[in-house]
């Protein structure tokens, strides 16, 4: 087993930070629950994150005393040390301040371990001053958005012969493994390699430019249902608008969420609101009863206080985008 000990910034960023070390020894410092209550009574995410750390440390309290260690439910042991004082740190570091009381106490459970400590923080700094005392310091990656090209678009190109694209517009189904990623696989794809609800562009492998689009449902590829419809008058000019009406349009049952990602300028609020309002006022019988729309608060000072006027006046900047989408 490996010991892992977490700095302040870890737990702030992510309160469940406990369970992503597997059935490892997690140590979490007394000083981290010092810095954690002066964060919890901000109107903030870290404090928010604060209070839920504390609410998570409390509930583990039930399963004996975090001083001793208590087992985690990924097979972890999670504790917290209070005593690991003996060790010197190099002449003028402050054991007074926190982040060098941390690093103290990862040489002092080396020594009492004989086995190398881990130390997991945000701090560049921090894990700096860990290598001068030959500390292995690591960054925290779990909360961290995947690098672009990584991320999860929704939408795949996949490949067929020309005899498979007609015989999809014919029976209005495909199977996965008829297609595969690229024109040079030779392995069929498999039902886990796709995503439920993820599009599809079909493409033929004698000509890339005759293509087909599906959706896949979780079993098969099958055509678009709602390609003709025009929400609101609304009518889709490209692929990635063809996917996001199908999205938007589709039932709560077979998609309760939909998250639809792009530049400026490609129509998320306007097609957003355009099936919206042909959901509450053309549709029979209605699904819906109302629209709720919600923008974040970003801030250009301290507090929205700062503009004048009225309440509704305040928010008007914050809406003018809907507003304008709704005109048009």
């Amino acid at each position: 087993m490996k010991t892992y000990v977490l700095d302040t910034n870890v737990l702030l960023q992510s309160p469940n930070a406990f369970m992503s070390f597997g059935d490892n020894i997690i140590v979490i410092p007394e000083v981290v629950l010092e810095e954690l209550d002066k964060f919890k009574k901000e109107n903030s995410e870290l404090g928010a994150n604060a209070r839920h750390a504390a609410r998570i440390l409390d509930k583990l309290r039930e399963r004996g005393k975090l001083s001793e260690g208590v087992q985690l439910d990924n097979g972890g042991i999670l504790r917290i040390e209070m005593n690991s004082h003996d060790y010197n740190l190099p002449y003028g570091w402050e054991i007074s301040k926190n982040d060098n009381r941390i690093l103290q106490i990862c040489k002092a459970i080396e020594e009492e371990t004989g086995e190398q400590t881990y130390l997991v923080t945000k701090d560049i700094f921090q894990r700096i001053k860990a290598d001068v005392v030959d500390i292995i310091a690591q960054d925290f990656f779990s909360e961290q958005v995947p690098s672009f090209d990584k991320q999860y678009k929704g939408r795949t190109d996949v490949y067929t012969s020309p005899e498979k694209i007609a015989e999809f517009f014919q029976k209005k189904i495909l199977s996965p493994e008829d297609v595969k990623l690229s024109m040079d696989d030779t392995d069929a794809l498999d039902q886990e390699t796709l995503e439920v609800n993820q599009f599809v562009i079909i493409r033929s492998f004698n000509n890339p430019k005759q293509t087909a689009l599906g959706r896949f449902d979780g079993t098969n590829i099958i055509p678009l249902r709602y390609l003709d419809e025009c929400p609101f008058g609304i009518t889709p000019h490209n692929v990635g608008q063809k996917f996001m009406q199908e999205a938007l349009m589709e039932s709560a049952t077979t998609a309760p969420l939909v998250i639809v990602k792009g530049p400026a300028g490609t129509a998320k609020t306007f097609y957003s609101l355009a099936v919206g309002l042909q959901s509450i006022m053309c549709d029979d019988p209605k699904q819906y009863r109302k629209i709720l729309i919600c923008r974040p608060n970003v801030k250009m000072d301290e507090d929205i206080g700062f503009l004048p006027g009225t309440e509704q006046e305040k928010i008007a900047p914050y809406m003018r985008p809907i507003i304008d989408n709704l005109e048009i």
